[in-house]
């Protein structure tokens, strides 16, 4: 600041407005407020600073309110990567069950809800199945498992799994992990379950990833004994390519291979951050899929999940969410879904569970937000027909089947990813606290020419302002005060040490003594001025 001068001003106290205005670095303001009478000079001056700070000020307001609006922007980048994870890749037959699996106990307790069968039609399924009729006072058993039905009738991978490599390497089905999902019985190759290391490759193209032969085994296929919904009319396998942490929903997100041919799937990673609240919607939080039966909105938000809990996936949240869902309509929860809850009966299958689940698929029910971080993989699909008339004939040899059979049920399964680069989608903040104070710090330079040290000089003045108009006041005050009682005193004092006259109007009174003139003025002043004048 600079130090005013004159003797006018050096008289001026620091609180006067021409002193902090003659040595404030705000523009304009000395102008406005220098010495002398108003002229117009001085009122164009005025008009000129108050439109300046009213831009200033309308400039600021708009910055704060785009920033309170919390916009983003998303960035797309390739990046170079000597090594990727390869994703969990998961495998299921399009039909659920085995033909030559099932019982007469599967058909009493599972056929009216998978297949559509009457008690009367089972004696003809059998026939069909080529299966003896149920024996003569057969008896149903008191309870049935649907996991167990699967688990026992559906496909096994020892049985499917005709060859399988990794970069090259034999693998088999030690490596992978049987789950259950809404098509049956399942199977994922690098799962990372229990603790098992993620497999990694170091170079993209064919033959750097995982290749299986697989037999579909097309005459395990049930007989389309009725047109429902469980009943499959294609052949083949049903995959899906995922990252570790989401669950499969293969039944809505997979893709068909079909036997006698060799699918190329040549992938690429693509990982995606986006923002929590404010700037976006994102969440980290897993849903817990046990159903709350204080909570009168299954689809709310999620509440506090006791324990560990996997990472939160979009497809997890959905299953959890179509899990509680089922569990409040049904009471029970369908195999393929997590939590606590009993698995659904057959019966409860066919009445409550599948048209509940379909129902709340058909509105969209469950309201997801994205991940904060995710991978998925982008996949680009080829195929040729295979094998050969000469490999039909060698493979028919190497697994003791027929070439006609070879040819309707071996399919062959290739994932690779393209190159080791990935993608990286990214949501960021496109108006930062940064970019706010710099955009506020620029419009206070260019309206008023004013700095964050313009501020603290405005504080220091009204610092001086407090202290020489409050508390100034309140400090002369009481110093006026304390002056007015020292003179009482003194003029007391001196009126008492000398002889006053008195006019002989009676009997004399004995002289005040000194104590009353103490204790008067103890009292008040006025009755002070009275005693010492008698």
């Amino acid at each position: 600041m600079k130090t005013p001068s004159g003797p006018e001003e050096a008289r001026r106290p620091a609180s006067d407005i021409r002193v902090f205005a003659s040595s404030c670095t705000l523009h304009g303001l000395g102008h406005v407020f220098g010495p002398g009478s108003l002229t117009p000079r001085r009122g164009l001056w005025a008009v000129a600073v108050l439109l300046s700070l009213a831009a200033f000020l309308y400039q600021v307001a708009e910055r704060v309110r785009y920033y309170g609006e919390f916009h983003h922007e998303t960035a797309l980048d390739e990046r170079e990567s000597h090594q990727l994870t390869f994703p969990a890749v998961t495998l299921c037959n399009v039909n659920p069950l085995r033909r030559s699996r099932l019982t007469p106990n599967d058909l009493h307790w599972a056929g009216p809800a998978l297949l559509g069968l009457e008690p009367a039609e089972h004696a003809a399924f059998l026939r069909a199945l080529g299966r003896p009729p149920t024996p003569p006072g057969f008896m149903p058993s008191p309870t049935f498992d649907m996991a167990r039905l699967y688990a026992r009738a559906g496909h096994t991978l020892e049985d499917m799994l005709l060859d399988c490599r990794y970069r090259g390497q034999p693998c088999g089905p030690e490596n992978f992990t049987a789950i259950f999902t809404r098509m049956g019985q399942c199977y994922t190759f690098n799962s990372g379950a229990n603790g098992a290391e993620l497999l990694t490759t170091p170079k993209g193209g064919a033959g750097n990833g995982l290749e299986v032969m697989l037999d579909v085994q097309e005459d395990e296929y049930l007989p389309v004994w009725k047109d429902v919904e469980e009943t499959p009319f294609e052949v083949g396998i049903r995959v899906q390519i995922h990252s570790q942490e989401e669950p499969p929903l293969i039944d809505q997100l997979g893709f068909g291979v079909a036997p006698g041919y060799q699918t190329f799937v040549s992938c690429q990673q693509q990982q995606l951050s986006f923002l929590p609240a404010p700037w976006g919607d994102c969440s980290s939080r897993s849903l817990d899929p046990d159903f709350d039966s204080e909570s009168s909105d299954p689809l709310g938000p999620p509440g506090p999940t006791p324990g560990p809990r996997p990472p939160y996936s979009l497809m997890g949240c959905r299953l959890a969410c179509e899990t509680r869902y089922v569990a409040r309509k049904c009471g029970c929860r369908m195999m393929h879904m997590p939590g606590g809850a009993p698995v659904c009966s057959p019966q409860q299958y066919k009445d409550c569970a599948d048209p509940a689940l379909d129902a709340m698929l058909r509105k969209d029910a469950c309201t997801c937000p994205n991940p904060c971080a995710t991978t998925r993989y982008a996949k680009e699909l080829s195929m040729v027909r295979m094998p050969s008339r000469p490999a039909t004939r060698y493979l028919a040899r190497k697994y003791n089947r027929s070439e006609a059979y070879i040819a309707d049920n071996v399919l062959v399964l290739d994932i690779f990813f393209e190159a080791l680069n990935y993608e990286t989608v990214e949501q960021k903040a496109a108006y930062e606290v940064s970019e706010l104070l710099g955009d506020i710090g620029g419009q206070m330079g260019l309206f008023i020419g004013a700095s964050l040290l313009t501020i603290l000089e405005i504080l220091d003045y009204l610092c001086e302002v407090f202290r020489d108009r409050v508390l100034g006041y309140f400090w002369n005050r009481k110093r006026s005060q304390k002056h007015s009682s020292t003179n009482l005193l003194q003029e007391g004092m001196g009126s008492h040490g000398n002889e006053v006259p008195h006019l002989s109007l009676g009997p004399s009174r004995p002289p005040t003594p000194p104590c009353a003139v103490t204790r008067t003025l103890s009292a008040s002043h006025r009755t002070c001025y009275l005693v010492t004048r008698l």
